[in-house]
């Protein structure tokens, strides 16, 4: 009976580490620019072990507007790992929107004072799939994703190493 339970723990054990899944992206980058006012300018890059890169320029931590700003030094470089439960909302968020389907271009520069984003995301079948949205405002599902990287500079632990 010993025996049967101890196989029956090995086999359990090695069950759930076989359901952990792979992630389908080898890297999520999102990167937000400039715009004619305090739109905050940075660059994250995000691996399927959760570490993250946040290259900070302008007006990510600030408060309020400064032309000002654009003479201080850049904010930094950041890392971080993201939290479990946020990296599978993003990814849960990714899936959503059904990436590879997405437009390469989305906004008109009609108006000239607003930002672009860039989602460039690698996935782990070796394709890739990059996005360009001027003004941000592609599709709801995309708005949403950008929402989330931007909250993602205020609810993890960043560290800074440069």
């Amino acid at each position: 009976m010993k025996y049967l339970l101890s196989l029956f723990a090995i086999v359990a054990l090695f069950s759930c580490q076989s359901q952990k899944m792979q992630s389908k992206y080898s890297t999520i980058e999102y990167e937000a620019g400039a715009c004619f006012g305090s739109c905050p300018i940075f660059k994250m890059t995000i691996n399927p072990d959760r570490t993250a890169v946040l290259e900070a320029e302008h007006f990510n931590f600030s408060q309020g507007f400064s032309k000002g700003e654009f003479d201080k030094p850049r904010e930094g470089t950041f890392k971080t790992t993201i939290k479990e439960e946020d990296y599978k909302k993003l990814t849960a968020l990714l899936d959503g929107l059904n990436v590879k389907t997405l437009n390469e271009k989305y906004g008109t520069r009609n108006i000239t004072d607003l930002p672009t984003s860039y989602l460039r995301i690698k996935f782990s079948d070796g394709t890739d799939k990059n996005v360009e949205d001027y003004g941000k405002r592609g599709t709801e599902k995309l708005t949403a994703a950008y929402k989330f990287f931007e909250d993602l500079k205020h609810n993890q632990k960043w560290e800074k190493v440069q």
